[in-house]
């Protein structure tokens, strides 16, 4: 443990035999301190609690035991869930946050059309809001840092992309959070723009603040992939021979050696080997330029996903070959549409994402296919590893509707119940409470207690009873999503003649913090070996398309992409049929049974990248 980490990194919490489980709260290393900026309404942030991540999708095989992650939700609570496994284990983080711009970015929903002649339907729908009140922006951005600082390794470092509006007060936090003495520089990204500003100077840069995580000098840097190759042009421009054989460079004789301070040295390499010498020399003589002219992604890019401010994958190609080497672990928690992560995954490099929109989550992950189906078809090189596989995960946008025993799980974590691995009628215990999980598909009834009042231990009751006959016997708390009013009352009832205590917990009422959804609507059926998607209803989009007086005959128009998993395990979705055509066709909507076929997972998702699942057994 390194002196600057907290001695205590979570609480303690007492399990039912007596031992300790550390698992609901992260304490974190006092900031660096100065300067510090201070804005109205700042409060110190030193700890968070642990969020569950409810596995939902599998794309790909693992490469030596890993795959990449991408999260949908609140990056904050997408980060206190990560501190428990790679704390100080990410060696680059690059974010794009809001610019505080004061503006809403909008996406262009275009309804896809089976003639092409027909008129085209098309609307615009919000996919995040850069607008803030007072401060708030400064309170959001210290927070996210800390959480990031904790997770960068410590030989790690954090790109932050931003613009002329808060580039002067993020740079004042990164101080305030790293320490001053961790800037290692400040970059300009230059691009092409139509700026109508006529009063002042057309605004064509973004800044790239560059800090370490540690004040050592240690950090990564790979300096020769940040020095740009030589073509041939110029290596022969400079090939001047004199009439021992020498090259020079700038006037400059220039003697190169294959191994630094090696007794043996060729006399002839440098005459051999006049471009390695070359190279040599500007690589040890020359650093990295720290501004440098980009283009953004234009329409006809093949990287082009129309989600509102995208960024180029050269800019981070360059950002993460100098930052990074083979192997290592690449974290955007403002992922958008997901370039960070498909230039690491072509790269060869591991990679986290997490965003709050989860059109960013769709788009991301259809951009990964794609970019996963290249490299297969391309012969991948011998000294590089793949790693193309990646999992999608849902922090606190719990969907626990479907499956009853994915949900009691999951409730157990988020809530942090102690689990009872050997009780019958209990799930859990928390606060010297029995814990029992009721029916999450609909609201809790007198007859759901009756399993629970069928084990009630009298006899153990008694004796607890004997002892202190002003208490009760037990104290049960009913975790429920949505319940009778008088469902505490039954229950007190049926344990007459012995008191107990009995707590409702509703989670839709009661617990603000924990977010649940459900889907629109579909029917699937399985008719002469094919399995065939007949009706959708996305409702949202459905009533976005009425307010506009707009009809759409055919339910492939609205559709994004269709996913199937052959043989669903009931939890996790790992498809192997992935449908998502090119902007102007439909999915298929029909598809072969394979013969081995079980229980089979449909996941359709909408232009407004939402989705239904659902599932149908072969042989229904």
């Amino acid at each position: 443990m390194s002196k600057n980490t907290p001695a205590q990194d979570s609480l303690q919490l007492a399990t039912s035999d007596g031992g300790t489980t550390n698992v609901e709260k992260y304490e974190f290393e006092p900031i660096k301190g100065y300067p510090m900026l201070n804005w109205r309404g700042k409060r110190p942030f030193t700890s968070t609690q642990y969020y569950p991540a409810q596995l939902k999708e599998v794309h790909g095989e693992e490469v030596d035991g890993w795959r990449n992650k991408i999260f949908w939700g609140d990056n904050l609570q997408v980060m206190s869930h990560l501190l428990k496994e790679f704390r100080g284990k990410v060696d680059l983080i690059y974010i794009d946050p809001p610019f505080d711009s004061k503006a809403d970015y909008r996406k262009k929903i275009q309804v896809k059309q089976r003639d092409v002649e027909s008129s085209n339907t098309s609307f615009e729908e919000k996919q995040y809001s850069d607008i803030w009140n007072n401060d708030e922006y400064l309170q959001f951005m210290f927070e996210r840092l800390i959480l990031m600082r904790e997770l960068l390794s410590e030989e790690g470092a954090i790109y932050l992309h931003c613009d002329y509006r808060k580039s002067h007060e993020l740079r004042c936090l990164l101080d305030e959070v790293f320490g001053k003495d961790n800037f290692l520089n400040s970059i300009v990204w230059m691009f092409g723009t139509r700026s109508s500003i006529k009063t002042s100077w057309k605004r064509s840069h973004h800044d790239i603040h560059f800090y370490k995580k540690n004040k050592d000098p240690v950090y990564n840097w790979n300096d020769e992939m940040v020095i740009e190759p030589l073509s041939e042009a110029t290596i022969k421009k400079y090939r001047l021979e004199d009439e021992n054989g020498r090259y020079r460079l700038n006037g400059r004789f220039l003697k190169g050696s294959p191994v630094k301070g090696a007794k043996d040295v060729d006399p002839d390499w440098e005459k051999t080997h006049p471009e390695l010498v070359v190279r040599d020399y500007l690589r040890d003589g020359k650093v990295a330029n720290d501004y440098f002219f980009i283009d953004i992604e234009n329409q006809s890019s093949d990287n082009r996903t129309d989600y509102p401010t995208q960024k180029p994958e050269e800019l981070l190609y360059k950002l993460i070959s100098a930052s990074t080497k083979p192997g290592g672990l690449v974290f955007d928690c403002f992922m958008g549409s997901g370039t960070a992560q498909a230039v690491a995954l072509k790269m060869g490099r591991r990679f986290l994402g997490a965003d709050i929109n989860l059109g960013s989550v769709q788009t991301t992950t259809a951009r990964l296919l794609k970019a996963a189906e290249q490299l297969r078809k391309k012969t991948l090189e011998a000294e590089g590893i793949c790693y193309a596989g990646f999992e999608i995960y849902n922090v606190n946008h719990y969907d626990v509707f479907r499956n009853p025993v994915q949900a009691k799980e999951l409730l157990i974590e988020a809530l942090e119940v102690q689990k009872l691995e050997f009780s019958t009628v209990f799930d859990g215990e928390k606060d010297g409470r029995m814990v029992k999980i009721m029916p999450v598909n609909r609201i809790a009834t007198r007859a759901d207690l009756n399993e629970l009042i069928a084990g009630f231990d009298y006899k153990a009751w008694e004796r607890k009873q004997n002892e202190s006959s002003n208490r009760p016997v037990e104290k049960i708390t009913l975790v429920c999503m949505g319940h009778e009013p008088d469902l505490a009352a039954q229950l007190e009832l049926a344990a007459k003649p012995f008191k107990i205590d009995v707590e409702v917990v509703d989670i839709l009422r009661d617990k603000a913090d924990l977010e649940f959804k459900r889907d629109s609507q579909a029917k699937v059926a399985i008719k002469k070996g094919e399995l065939r998607i007949e009706k959708f209803y996305p409702m949202n989009l459905l009533q976005k398309l009425s307010l506009q007086k707009e009809s759409v005959e055919d339910w492939k128009e609205l559709v994004e992409s269709v996913l199937i998993d052959w043989n669903y395990d009931g939890a996790v979705l790992q498809p192997a049929v992935v449908d998502i055509p090119g902007k102007n066709d439909l999915v298929k909507g029909a598809y072969i049974v394979p013969q081995d076929a079980g229980t089979i997972r449909v996941k359709i998702t909408d232009l407004l990248s939402e989705s239904w699942e659902g599932s149908v057994s072969h042989g229904d």
